[in-house]
């Protein structure tokens, strides 16, 4: 229970359909007030004292878990160290693979619960992951990390519920989170300053922005304060000779070396993604036609996936722009989800030596 209406109902709804029910609220700071508070929290103590009002009013056991030492290192850490590295990771993401659905969930089978219930917006049936009815809602993105038999121990009661009809049901059951603003953004990052967070944690390191023909038009100082597909906030010096907006293209950790240039040079025509999850389907033996969804709530492109040894290769219909190295990408069968891997480079130009046996390379 994170102190949120979602949660809060999600417990409430799990009480109705006859389970032995406890609510858990995870301490994930040894320092919860550096941690965000108000519409931005999901872990402070404020959460915490909201958590523990509403398991008194449905009426279920209460506990605190102290998980602060392993979320640091597994969300906190692998944030910092992933950016380090020139990728954009999704925080959230790795805190439902590592924490609520990994730490929690062997917790809780040790001490004889059976599942894990969250507020999370989607929805399992036969062990099977598919998005929430509410699309605007979605999470089924960032659950696309869970292994078959995590799936098989999670619960999310609202997926099949538009958010709002979950505030107006949490208000009639009494609940004082029902009209509490959803958490957003990075909850371990008090300030919401990004880019001062990793400087304090990786220090100045002072590099060069540079155009597609390598001439240089800024400088920098830290390429880990810049994500692929980003406008605001480069501050070059030098502007473009077309007077239009330039973007990252590329960050190169090494040489501390982003690079800049039009949308146009956004578009992604082939992905690689590594280290894949199948939930919803066996490892497709052939290329496969679906659709792959690169972001949270980003756009949805219809694509033709394959495996390349340990590596899944996605290539969409049409081309994606701003695919960042390090984010998910989630393969669909319309609403159900078949897996997810990390993506671990892209390419703007489809080699014909990469398209399976059968495909054409258009």
């Amino acid at each position: 229970m994170s102190g949120g209406v979602d949660s809060a109902t999600a417990a409430a709804r799990a009480v109705d359909a006859g389970h032995e029910v406890t609510g858990v609220h995870l301490a994930l700071s040894s320092n919860p007030s550096s941690y965000r508070t108000g519409a931005r929290g999901c872990c402070t103590l404020e959460d915490a004292r909201d958590a523990r009002r509403a398991a008194d009013v449905i009426g279920i056991p209460f506990y605190v878990w102290d998980m602060a030492e392993r979320f640091h290192r597994d969300v906190v850490e692998d944030f910092v160290a992933e950016y380090a590295a020139g990728r954009t990771p999704n925080p959230c993401l790795r805190c439902n693979e590592k924490i609520k659905f990994a730490a929690v969930l062997d917790r809780a089978l040790g001490l004889g619960f059976d599942a894990v219930c969250t507020g999370h917006y989607a929805r399992v049936s036969d062990g099977v992951l598919h998005r929430a009815a509410d699309p605007g809602k979605d999470q089924s993105y960032v659950l696309a990390v869970l292994t078959s038999d995590q799936l098989s121990r999670a619960m999310f009661p609202l997926g099949d519920t538009p958010k709002a009809q979950v505030r107006a049901e949490a208000a009639r059951r009494g609940l004082a989170v029902a009209d509490k603003p959803d958490s957003h953004d990075v909850c371990f990052i008090a300030d919401g300053d990004t880019k001062g967070f990793l400087a304090r944690h990786l220090g100045e390191a002072p590099g060069r922005i540079v155009d597609a023909s390598g001439g240089v038009v800024g400088e920098h100082e830290g390429a880990y304060a810049f994500t692929v597909g980003q406008r605001k906030g480069l501050r070059m010096g030098t502007p473009a000779a077309d007077g239009k907006p330039r973007y990252v293209l590329a960050i190169e950790p090494v040489t501390r070396t982003v690079t800049v240039g039009p949308a146009t040079g956004l578009d992604i025509t082939e992905i690689t993604a590594d280290r894949p999850v199948w939930t919803g389907c066996p490892p497709p033996a052939e290329p496969r036609d679906c659709q792959v969804q690169l972001r949270a709530h980003g756009e949805v492109h219809a694509c033709t996936a394959w495996l390349d040894g340990d590596a899944v290769r996605i290539r969409p219909l049409r081309p994606a722009r701003g695919v960042a190295k390090g984010q998910a990408a989630v393969l669909y069968d319309g609403d159900t989800v078949l897996g997810s891997a990390t993506i671990s480079g892209t390419s703007a130009v489809a080699s014909r030596t990469r398209v399976p046996a059968g495909q054409d390379a258009t």
